[in-house]
């Protein structure tokens, strides 16, 4: 039985410090704004809105803290470095915005039993003020979204906070022109809404990548094909793929090939074509030579 590797390894991930210190500075002094007018003006829109941006304040820090340990060099006793540290910092974010939208939602409601006027004007100047903020902010991440789920999440949260911000402004406009004091508590679980919609799909996607599930974006089915069409490869078993990161995947497996080795080309080659294709780019390939090898690994069961 003669084994073989061929590793592909991806480049550093980027660094985006400073757009992470821009959104934490102008997202707290915004929180600071909105919950002094919140309280000012009676609305439960604005203060839920920055009780959302505040937990997004957190979240922004989360993931910096796991963007910056993403960077660590690879130890003795860490081998794939602190990588693996983006994919807890969304499972806590998506986690701690469900606990936030539960207590915004409890204050909402209990607002529909005791409605109160709302100084609309300076509500919607202050949404307008937060609008244009967690615009600006989005923008700084927009370049990396694509790239990382971590940068990913950070631009969602301040994009949809955008949304929300003009959904309060909304409501003030309605409540200035009918004088409806519900709109407002409405304003705020609509809000809630908003949140659980845009945070449910990343609760599940950090789940599944926490458990080392191959990512939403790789279909399994396809790099199994992918590697049994190689030039020479009869059988695959051991195929393994997951994240090392919220932006690094890596596959391993065994490639059967009656015909002898091919080589460190066609390690490198295959390697090559998953990164470029399946965005897979830590790949790991075991050459078995014999048909009749027995490997412990081969059944689909075994792990």
């Amino acid at each position: 039985m003669t084994h073989d590797h061929g590793h592909s390894h991806s480049h550093e991930p980027a660094d985006f410090g400073r757009a992470f210190l821009i959104g934490v500075s102008l997202n707290t002094l915004f929180i600071v704004i909105e919950a002094i007018y919140g309280l000012i003006s009676n609305s439960t829109a604005l203060l839920a809105d920055a009780g959302h941006n505040l937990s997004d304040v957190l979240g922004l820090l989360i993931a910096w803290g796991a963007a910056t340990l993403s960077r660590r060099a690879p130890s003795p006793r860490f081998t794939y470095g602190l990588r693996s540290s983006s994919l807890l910092a969304a499972l806590f974010n998506a986690t701690f915005l469900l606990i936030a939208v539960g207590a915004i939602a409890w204050e909402a409601v209990q607002r529909f039993a005791d409605p109160k006027p709302v100084a609309g004007a300076i509500v919607m100047v202050v949404a307008g003020i937060g609008i244009v903020i967690n615009g600006v902010t989005a923008a700084l991440f927009a370049a990396g979204r694509k790239r990382d789920i971590n940068i990913e999440g950070a631009f969602l949260h301040l994009a949809g906070d955008a949304a929300v911000s003009f959904g309060v402004m909304l409501a003030a406009l309605v409540y200035i022109y009918t004088g409806w004091t519900w709109v407002d508590p409405a304003a705020s679980l609509a809000i809630c809404a908003v949140i659980v919609w845009s945070t449910w799909s990343l609760l599940k996607k950090s789940v599944r990548m926490s458990l080392s599930g191959v990512p939403d974006s790789i279909d399994p089915a396809a790099v199994r094909s992918f590697l049994l069409n190689r030039p020479g490869v009869k059988e695959l078993h051991d195929l393994h793929i997951w994240p090392i990161s919220t932006m690094d995947t890596a596959l391993s497996c065994h490639l059967v090939m009656p015909d002898g080795h091919p080589g460190d080309g066609f390690l490198m080659d295959v390697a090559h074509d998953l990164g470029h294709r399946f965005a897979i780019n830590h790949v790991t390939m075991q050459i078995e030579v014999s048909e009749n090898n027995a490997c412990a690994l081969a059944p689909d069961s075994v792990v």
